[in-house]
């Protein structure tokens, strides 16, 4: 699926009870609702991609960009969410295919 990518952060550390975490947000452009006609436009939405080290092979890059996006749902038990599974950003496979 394409994918307008707004940007990325790392996060990694420890919470106060102990416990680690170790991810990083994707940060997306997504469409409103505009079925009952009360919204129009976009908003943001963020996905989990990964630990915080696939946050290093993307900050390069100049956001936004345009990408191609695989999601994958998961869920706890309780709640079910998308995360990204692959992100190949489309200026770079340009690139690359000239070379």
């Amino acid at each position: 699926m394409k994918v307008t990518v707004l940007g990325m952060k790392a996060s990694k550390g420890m919470m106060e009870n102990g416990v680690t975490y170790d991810s990083t947000k994707v940060f997306t452009q997504v469409r409103l609702d505009d079925s009952k006609g009360t919204a129009k436009g976009f908003s943001g939405g963020d996905y989990t991609f990964g630990d915080s080290s696939v946050f290093e092979k993307y900050k390069h890059l100049t956001f936004p960009l345009l990408a191609e996006v695989e999601f994958d749902q998961v869920t706890s038990g309780k709640l079910v969410r998308q995360i990204i599974v692959s992100l190949q950003p489309l200026q770079i496979a340009k690139t690359e295919a000239k070379a």
